[in-house]
């Protein structure tokens, strides 16, 4: 079993290098002068390290630029640059401690599902208030949202299922009442669509403008998009997971069972929220004898 999860961890390896490199690949196409590979230079990469942390986390620029250093150097290995450019460039600094985002606040949550709520065209409402709704009320990454389909929905039990691919295996989450209704609402504007677009077959359970399934990075612009409109420009898409996370144990959920939401292979990895909200750390706190001294001091 050991042996079928590390390989299954090196295959996404290769294949979030291969994504990186192809989507800095195709960014390189779209510059005038288009450049050589041999005349890219620190500030050409620095330029698309900007446009690519947009709306992303210090924790996942960095990891883009690690991927980027091991292909700098390999280039420079190769002979094809005489030294990497990438060697010497800093990446954001990472304070362990503070590894867990910040989570959205009640108030914050509220606008943006105000702003998805106005959304002109019908169809893209009930899209993106379903996608808010799936992210907050299931805890669910980016990935798994975009190779969610039709099928995945279990609505005589309620459930969600999401692949393994980054955990090698799949979970189950039953979801809140509101997650369910947005989905059964949703589900008839996406037929309808489809139809219009001659797309009648496609599986996906989210999809775009043009009926096919809706794109990662099509997800992230889609909430970047919504939380501007709410003023909420330093908003991260991996937040709202956090935030679940965050919210189910203060509200009394056990770890285990945060655990199974998110989909943790191990519960060390959830207990990191406990940092941010540990129901128990509260009420203990609570029980302070200072709070008796307080009290007789205003008595």
């Amino acid at each position: 079993m050991e042996e079928y999860e590390a390989r299954g961890r090196a295959v996404e390896t290769v294949k979030g290098l291969r994504s990186e490199l192809d989507r800095l690949g195709s960014w390189l196409k779209k510059r005038r002068p288009k450049p050589k590979l041999e005349e890219v230079d620190a500030a050409l990469v620095q330029r698309y390290l900007g446009e690519r942390g947009a709306f992303k986390s210090k924790a996942t620029v960095s990891g883009v630029m690690s991927k980027l250093r091991g292909w700098g150097e390999f280039l420079a290995g190769e002979g094809h640059w005489q030294s990497s450019p990438l060697r010497w460039m800093r990446g954001p600094k990472l304070d362990s401690r503070s590894r867990v985002p910040r989570r959205i606040g009640r108030e914050s949550m509220t606008r943006l599902w105000q702003e998805a709520a106005t959304t002109r065209y019908g169809f893209h409402r009930s899209l993106w208030v379903t996608i808010l709704a799936v992210l907050y009320g299931t805890g669910a990454r980016r990935g798994e949202v975009h190779r969610l389909n039709v099928e995945h929905w279990d609505r005589e039990q309620g459930i969600l299922v999401f692949d393994g691919r980054k955990t090698a295996y799949q979970h189950h989450v039953p979801v809140p009442a509101l997650v369910a209704r947005a989905l059964e609402g949703y589900l008839p504007k996406r037929q309808n669509h489809l139809e219009s677009l001659g797309r009648r077959d496609e599986p996906a359970l989210f999809v775009d403008r043009y009926g096919g399934r809706l794109a990662c990075h099509a997800i992230s612009r889609g909430i970047r998009r919504i939380a501007r409109r709410g003023d909420l420009s330093e908003l991260t898409l991996h937040q709202f997971r956090h935030t679940c996370a965050s919210d189910l144990l203060e509200d009394g959920a056990r770890l285990p069972e945060v655990q199974q939401v998110l989909g943790h292979r191990t519960i060390s990895t959830t207990m990191r929220y406990l940092s941010i909200a540990d129901p128990q750390l509260h009420r203990a706190v609570a029980l302070h004898p200072v709070n008796d001294f307080l009290s007789k001091g205003g008595s």
